[in-house]
């Protein structure tokens, strides 16, 4: 008798690594031209020869990953949109304020920038040290486990998680090995526009899958926009922490800057940014919350597991499987970017540094990038753990976050700071949020969303490395405010 059951998992197949395969060559055929010459600049700034078409897709899909779509669709709540919307606020920062003074400077890394404003090279090593740790230990292993995981609840449970994420990683270090950001890049703009399209689909296909009525039956808390004090998102701490945890996360954070620093000039890389806002408040919202609130009318509280059944339960076999490809090529791209990211810090901040200058990036790549990701799949276990790997992310960079971006306000707004202030007040950043993290006592007295305690580590981290550099160095700070900023405006102006 004919199976149509396993006819229509094979068209899946089939039409997956079809589509795959594809935007490999299509990528291919874009790059294949281009002038090599093993500099920095080559492998991890695309040559400087990124137009705003491709600086647009390049953010857009290092940040759109399987992280957002099976992770925030798996509160199964609107609420979470607002991770998305508010993105807005750190990518007009980007553009307006970050990326004038990363052209100025001529930039390869952020911590570039932060060199620059103080008087030694120390805080640089320590900020690019925490920024690799955070690629190794969270950025990448995450994007694998949530890559895996959405491919295992779409394929079946037949094959372990473990599997589909080492096939990730492995097409993803390949991207960056042989083809460096500019390969990357391309290979974002492509997928993304086809992920978004199929993800709005989804989207449309998942209404109509309950006749567009996503309200009974659902509980009021997951369809509210308005988040309760107990809710992922209080709505209050959309006007205290959340604005500075998207400044730091679009404006500072090398996986995503580096894409607007890969543009010829300031205006390319401007213009790429604001696209990239666009479709982060006109497309990205849906997509990221719409499905999981269906899910949870159609199978219960699921969590994680929600947007791979609800995709496998509305798409026909074939256009599940073209979804597969793009879900799969957006993680590729993410884990693919933050590599990279990584390689491009540890070769530019620490191995030019200490132990010599690098002749050829794309040889040392190469081998950064393999030890990279053998650690990223040996951490994959470690968050099968979790209950939700968004709100754990989010956590997570909580440690680092404030405290690096308390550097950059340090360094942009006062002169006359010292490199050890600035690493006192990361240092005094980090171990107060990881007391407020793995204390229960100590969160538990203080009585904050941990959002909220994000602007009491960033204005503590501010404070103590000025009064660090005031009684312990015996140095008086001087503000300038924007003045950086004018100049830099102005600067751009006369070229």
């Amino acid at each position: 008798m004919y199976d149509t059951a396993n006819f229509g998992s094979a068209i899946q197949l089939i039409v997956f690594a079809g589509l795959t395969a594809f935007v490999g060559v299509l990528t291919w055929w874009k790059v294949r031209s281009a002038r090599r010459d093993g500099s920095e600049k080559d492998v991890y700034l695309a040559g400087k020869g990124l137009t705003w078409f491709f600086v647009a897709g390049s953010i857009t899909l290092t940040n759109l990953s399987t992280d957002q779509l099976v992770g925030m669709n798996g509160n199964q709540m609107l609420l979470l949109a607002w991770w998305e919307i508010a993105g807005f606020v750190g990518l007009m920062a980007l553009a307006f304020v970050f990326v004038p003074l990363y052209y100025r400077y001529n930039c390869t890394t952020v911590t570039e920038l932060l060199e620059r404003r103080y008087d030694g090279r120390s805080i640089r090593t320590l900020i690019s040290g925490i920024f690799l740790a955070g690629n190794i230990l969270i950025y990448l292993p995450a994007a694998l486990y949530s890559g895996g995981l959405f491919l295992q609840s779409l394929f079946g449970t037949g094959i372990p998680l473990i599997v589909f994420s080492v096939g990730l990683a492995l097409i993803g270090a390949a991207y960056t090995i042989f083809g460096g950001l500019r390969a990357v890049a391309v290979m974002d703009t492509f997928s993304g526009i086809g992920i978004l399209f199929l993800a709005l689909v989804i989207v449309f296909l998942a209404l109509a899958a309950v006749d567009f009525d996503i309200v009974t039956g659902v509980p009021p808390e997951r369809l509210t926009m308005v988040g309760a004090t107990d809710s992922p998102i209080p709505f209050h701490t959309l006007f205290t922490g959340m604005a500075f945890i998207q400044i730091f996360y679009w404006s500072t954070n090398q996986n995503i800057t580096q894409k607007a620093m890969a543009a010829p000039n300031v205006k390319e890389a401007q213009k790429g940014v604001f696209v990239a806002a666009a479709i982060r408040i006109l497309v990205v919202p849906p997509i990221v919350v719409v499905p999981g609130v269906v899910a949870y009318k159609l199978f219960g509280d699921v969590g994680d597991a929600a947007y791979g059944r609800l995709v496998a339960e509305v798409l026909p076999s074939w256009l599940s499987g073209a979804f597969a490809a793009m879900v799969a090529a957006a993680v590729i791209t993410t884990f693919s970017a933050v590599l990279n990211s990584t390689v491009a810090l540890y070769s530019v901040d620490f191995h030019e540094q200490f132990v010599g200058k690098v002749q050829n990036h794309w040889k040392l790549g190469a081998v950064m990038s393999t030890l990279a990701t053998a650690m990223a799949i040996m951490l994959v276990p470690m968050y099968q753990n979790a209950d939700s790997i968004i709100n754990l992310l989010q956590q997570l960079n909580g440690l680092s976050s404030m405290p690096i971006l308390s550097a950059f306000i340090v360094g942009l707004l006062f002169r006359n700071v010292a490199a050890r202030s600035a690493i006192a007040g990361v240092v005094w950043g980090i171990g107060l949020y990881a007391a407020y993290t793995f204390n229960d006592g100590f969160s538990g007295a203080v009585g904050l969303h941990y959002i909220d305690f994000m602007v009491i580590t960033l204005f503590t981290s501010v404070a103590a490395a000025l009064a660090f550099n005031r009684v312990a160095l015996g140095r008086r700070a001087e503000w300038i405010g924007l003045a950086l900023f004018r100049g830099a405006e102005e600067e751009r102006a006369r070229a």
